[in-house]
């Protein structure tokens, strides 16, 4: 299979690894993107989530609570001067509004529901005409409480990023903690016991990869064994820390976990939304461009 150069740079964004280890790795994986990724890790090139996929879209993430309802949305924009548009941040306004108030739980169910005689993508679709942007509603989240439980949200930047969770036997001061945290630190599960054996499994074996590549070019390996009992199991235990609720660092005082900053409360859920999340922004080099059509590059 023929390596691009936009594929050599794509593994490059998603990495941050050197041109040629990029490239090495593409070839090694007949230019498969996902495990050229782990053939990096695995020979600690890069690192797992080190930097998110590079975004084409703008705008705001949203979120709005009604009794015992949230919801959590995304309402992108082709441009950033235009997300901070009062027209575009009216509109924002507005969709959360229908959409709490509705019966959608999802994104086509959201553009479909009625407003003022029609649906609320043409809605949408008349605002992107009026702001001279496509303007689109990519995401929703619908999340659900018992009653006495307690809704804790935050909103970074105006929407740049928003969080809710669900808080038991807390007050509001742990709730909107928690939505803080959750923003701040972007954890992908509450515990250990939420991750799903088989993604425990991938990163031990790509940790096991990774360890074994790192003492053979050591100047003093270690045992096969003790790799394997040891030093595997102590960074798959780290990370999978790392990526939990409970035993991240609590943000507002990193002397403490999340478990120990919560005593006898306990988080139900949480959501997370940032804006053009896991979108693909092509970044263009209009010096290298220039150079390459000049032939300077070569």
């Amino acid at each position: 299979m023929t390596i691009t150069a936009q594929m050599v740079k794509q593994l490059r964004d998603k990495t941050e690894a050197g041109m040629m280890d990029c490239k090495k790795a593409l070839v090694e994986t007949d230019g498969d993107m996902e495990k050229a990724v782990v053939w990096l890790r695995e020979r600690g090139i890069a690192k797992a989530g080190k930097k998110a996929s590079r975004v084409a879209a703008e705008g705001l993430c949203g979120v709005v609570t009604n009794g015992n309802k949230a919801v959590l949305y995304e309402l992108n924009s082709e441009t950033d001067f235009v997300a901070k548009n009062e027209k575009f941040t009216t509109l924002v306004e507005k969709v959360g509004n229908v959409i709490i108030n509705s019966n959608a739980t999802n994104t086509e169910e959201a553009l479909k529901i009625a407003v003022d005689g029609q649906d609320l993508n043409t809605v949408i679709l008349e605002a992107s005409g009026v702001i001279g942007e496509k303007i689109s509603l990519r995401r929703v989240t619908v999340v659900t409480k018992e009653d006495g439980e307690l809704f804790g949200t935050y909103k970074h930047m105006g929407g740049s990023i928003v969080s809710c969770v669900v808080v038991a036997n807390g007050d509001e001061t742990i709730a909107k903690d928690m939505a803080m945290h959750v923003a701040a630190q972007s954890p992908r599960f509450i515990s250990k016991d939420d991750i799903p054996q088989a993604d425990i499994d991938k990163e031990r074996e790509i940790i096991l990869h990774q360890a074994l590549n790192e003492n053979k070019e050591s100047a003093k390996p270690k045992p096969e064994q003790i790799i394997i009992d040891k030093i595997v199991p102590g960074r798959l235990e780290k990370g999978l820390k790392e990526i939990c609720l409970l035993s991240q660092p609590f943000v507002k005082n990193p002397d403490v976990t999340v478990a120990q900053y919560l005593g006898k409360a306990t988080v139900k859920t949480f959501v997370r939304l940032k804006v053009g999340e896991g979108i693909e922004k092509e970044v263009v080099d209009f010096a290298a461009e220039v150079a390459a059509q000049a032939g300077l590059n070569k």
